[in-house]
């Protein structure tokens, strides 16, 4: 039976610890046997990356831009820990956060449903999707730790010279500072993606910031959203039937916990960073959620939301059985595969990425499954597999199909 061909590569970045086991499981065993796989290859491994002053990173963002789709497995972001045990050059950067940058992309994170896997909240029956700003913000302050009484002041001095002074805080005694910045045109590349991601999925937008406390920094953002919108979007959004919507974040968490889901919610970094966690674990497990990154140009970056699984990696070393899920790096792939095989108008390729996703889906839905996903699958007698077990499962399942 001949493989599936493909016209224009991916962009291939590889990863650390035990994704990247499974990584080369999930190749050997789903994509390459069917699929004459073609990828350019980048080591975003840590080691690579020190290696190469962490260009690697760069080089990979930069082909991506050129070649329009990625498929990338989760790296590590180095701490103190880190750059001991793996004798590193520096702290480098987090991977993700220098490919976000370099495409101008925001986050867009979906729970994968499949029964069995009932989420906390009863009245959710659609997936949230959680688009989040990936750029400044906490994830970019500058701090500085108070000794004790003085001034602290917000400074902004313009190419001139001027200078425009706010008092923040005059300080009695020991205390702290931050500060955070963002730009318009980050944030208008924020809006542009939300909006035709938005038009792409035929999903309601709803976007939420505390601009009544933040009257200028939040404010900025909800004014942006809505000149956008109405100026650009309002006509193709009203043609295909769905919504664009703000309120405030507080009462945007409130909807969420009483909706039924279906939605898109565009959060800031942070309130991203955090209700991505929340409303992943809320539907299930973190290893159950897609991730792509989508800058206002299209191009397209996608990888699972989860990490490196540290510790099965290191009972992986020690010889030692792991049952590590590995659903959301499948579905990074075939998210990649289906978006190539659209840009290229191979719809075999997408048919068969679609056709992946079901296996996968069916074969948790059979009984057959991860340690973790058998800990709160509601689903009666079910086989827990192991790491490689449950990529061969799948497999197996394909093959019916």
């Amino acid at each position: 039976m001949s493989k599936i061909a493909m016209n224009t590569p991916l962009v291939e970045m590889d990863g650390d610890e035990m994704t990247r086991i499974l990584w080369e499981m999930i190749k050997d065993e789903l994509l390459t046997p069917y699929i004459d796989l073609k990828t350019e290859y980048y080591d975003l491994g840590l080691k690579k990356r020190n290696e190469t002053d962490d260009t690697i990173t760069r080089q990979a963002a930069e082909r991506t831009k050129e070649l329009g789709v990625a498929v990338k497995c989760a790296t590590i972001t180095p701490n103190a820990a880190r750059v001991k045990e793996y004798d590193l050059k520096e702290m480098w950067k987090s991977p993700n956060g220098t490919i976000r940058s370099i495409l101008d992309g925001t986050v867009f994170r979906t729970p994968i449903l499949v029964k069995g896997i009932e989420p906390c909240v009863r009245n959710w029956e659609k997936p949230i999707t959680l688009a989040r700003h990936a750029y400044g913000d906490v994830y970019k302050n500058v701090e500085i730790k108070v000794p004790g009484k003085g001034k602290g002041y917000l400074v902004f001095e313009d190419e001139n010279g001027n200078e425009t002074k706010e008092l923040i805080q005059d300080f009695k005694g020991a205390g702290i500072l931050q500060g955070i910045h963002n730009t318009d045109a980050s944030i208008t590349s924020f809006a542009n993606s939300c909006f035709k991601y938005a038009l792409d999925t035929k999903m309601d937008l709803w976007f939420s910031t505390k601009d009544t406390i933040s009257k200028k920094y939040d404010h900025n953002f909800k004014d942006i959203f809505a000149d956008l919108y109405e100026k650009e979007y309002k006509d193709q959004f009203e043609k295909a039937g769905i919504t664009y919507f703000y309120t405030l974040i507080d009462d945007a968490v409130a909807r969420i916990m009483k909706s039924k889901g279906g939605m898109i919610w565009a959060c800031k970094n942070y309130d991203g960073d955090v209700m991505s966690d929340m409303v992943s674990s809320a539907f299930g497990s973190l290893a159950m959620m897609t991730s792509v990154l989508v800058s206002p140009l299209g191009v397209y970056e996608y990888e699972a939301a989860h990490g490196t699984v540290q510790r099965h990696y290191y009972k992986h070393l020690a010889g030692e059985e792991t049952s590590t899920n590995s659903v959301a790096t499948i579905f990074a792939w075939t998210g990649a595969l289906k978006k190539r095989g659209e840009l290229d108008k191979l719809p075999e390729l997408t048919e068969f990425a679609k056709k992946l996703e079901k296996a996968t889906l069916s074969t948790i839905e059979g009984g057959r499954m991860t340690k973790d996903l058998a800990l709160i699958t509601s689903l009666e007698d079910v086989k827990v597999l192991n790491s490689g077990d449950f990529i061969k499962a799948v497999r197996s399942t394909l093959e019916t199909l």
